[in-house]
């Protein structure tokens, strides 16, 4: 059998000349949620995501065997 976790994240566009602002300053909080998940026993298996309006949520995946 197993669980299944998904973390939601969200992200705000801004005003800038930098055109991968968001992914340049999600990497380090998206690796601290795969570390976190990781140290608890889950494998992370996909991500998804979506925009909508100035916002990009991010949708990581996680599975555990119990």
């Amino acid at each position: 059998m197993k669980e299944f976790k998904v973390e939601s994240l969200i992200y705000y566009s801004k005003l800038t000349l930098d055109s991968k602002h968001i992914a340049n300053d999600s990497k380090k909080e998206i690796q601290e949620k795969l570390d976190e998940y990781a140290a608890k026993g889950y494998r992370f298996t996909t991500s998804t995501s979506t925009n909508f309006g100035a916002a990009i949520y991010i949708h990581l995946y996680f599975e555990k065997d119990i």
